[in-house]
């Protein structure tokens, strides 16, 4: 693309999106504010190479996560690991149906956040292990599709299925004490 003169005009749409999973990855709104200025200074410096054409939010995005894996997780290297029972099928669904509160054409995911607080979601957003919650963030906060979230976090499809499968699973399972504790559902 390289017009500079264009960058203000396309990047400040997008603030606010970048800001907010920024805030997710560090959990810090003074990290956030930092991860997100470095961001648009790189993008600004290296805005030359963005191609028209291109997706400018994957693209932004992948600066973001590139910036906060490098700043952010030089201390742990080792990645998650998690038992299988910790992201086996949670039958969250059913026991939604059993309990009658799920009508037959919302998704028990809609129901569960309609009937929860919003600061509750937002908890257990932040209690997943990174790799889940970044991907979490944004595909169900920010909206990103698969591709999108492919291309930023530079990781093959099948990764960002494998992650947004077990990450949904590890937040079903916390939402669904939350539900527990607020009298949604009734204890297992």
């Amino acid at each position: 693309m390289g017009d500079r003169s264009q960058f203000e005009a396309l990047i400040k749409g997008q603030l606010d999106s970048l800001y907010r999973t920024a805030l997710r990855m560090t959990k810090n709104p003074d990290d956030a504010e930092d991860l997100v200025q470095e961001t648009c200074l790189k993008a600004y410096r290296y805005f030359d190479r963005f191609e028209t054409g291109s997706n400018l939010r994957a693209w932004l995005f992948k600066i973001l996560t590139n910036l906060f894996i490098n700043r952010y997780r030089k201390e742990s290297k080792a990645p998650v690991q998690l038992e299988y029972d910790e992201t086996e099928d949670f039958h969250l669904h059913g026991r939604m149906l059993e309990t009658g509160l799920l009508g037959t054409r919302q998704s028990p995911e809609k129901n569960l956040f309609d009937k929860l607080l919003g600061s509750d979601i937002a908890h257990a957003i932040d209690q997943l292990p990174e790799d889940f919650r970044v991907v979490i963030v944004m595909a169900f906060i920010e909206g990103l599709s698969y591709e999108e979230i492919a291309a930023a976090l530079n990781l093959p499809m099948g990764t960002v299925k494998s992650r947004l499968f077990r990450g949904r699973k590890l937040l079903q399972k916390t939402l669904l004490n939350y539900a527990q504790q607020a009298g949604v559902v009734g204890p297992s």
